[in-house]
């Protein structure tokens, strides 16, 4: 974890910085479709459900592999910072004046963690459902929609979070997940 960052004095406006590799990017969109496929595959697919729902558990493991030995920007040493960080940062976005991060932001970071555990999460208590000891049982089921909703709350507050961030520092950020680069760092940015 990362405690308090110091910003980069770099000042290369009008240059791009490539921070997410073709790894992060991939295996963020396959959990994005594997996710949704998972979703839909409840009510429209049947069939689809249980194998997106692996694939999705099968995405966060790698993700967690990227996290200790992945690129500069992949990895958890770089973007989950300690909580006291992460208020200090929450209260300056608050009176809006939060440095701009070129990985993930503190609350970025945090963001991250939960959605992988709660995929995990998920895909754990829906392979429990399969099993004998478990078939049938409704606190597994409860726990495994429970944490469906909470998935869904989560995904809500990550793109509400990408789009105020992409607004409050005029940076596309989804884009940014798709090609990988975004504008380099400036003057009071951290790196």
């Amino acid at each position: 974890m990362r405690g308090n960052a110091e910003p980069t004095l770099r000042n290369s406006a009008g240059h791009t910085w490539h921070v997410w590799d073709r790894a992060v990017r991939l295996l963020h969109w396959a959990l994005v479709g594997s996710v949704a496929l998972s979703a839909v595959g409840l009510v429209a697919l049947a069939g689809v459900h249980r194998p997106a729902g692996y694939v999705a558990l099968a995405v966060v493991a790698l993700r967690v592999v990227l996290g200790f030995c992945g690129s500069r920007y992949a990895r958890f040493a770089q973007f989950v910072h300690m909580p006291r960080a992460t208020w200090r940062y929450a209260r300056a976005v608050l009176g809006g004046r939060e440095p701009r991060f070129i990985g993930h932001n503190p609350l970025g970071g945090w963001m991250a963690l939960a959605l992988m555990a709660c995929v995990a999460a998920l895909a754990r208590t829906g392979w429990l459902y399969t099993t004998d000891a478990f078939w049938g049982d409704e606190t597994v089921e409860r726990v495994h929609r429970a944490l469906a909703w909470t998935l869904l709350g989560l995904v809500v507050a990550h793109v509400f979070g990408v789009i105020f961030t992409s607004l409050r520092h005029r940076e596309n950020l989804v884009a940014a997940m798709w090609s990988g680069a975004k504008r380099a760092p400036e003057r009071n940015d951290i790196a």
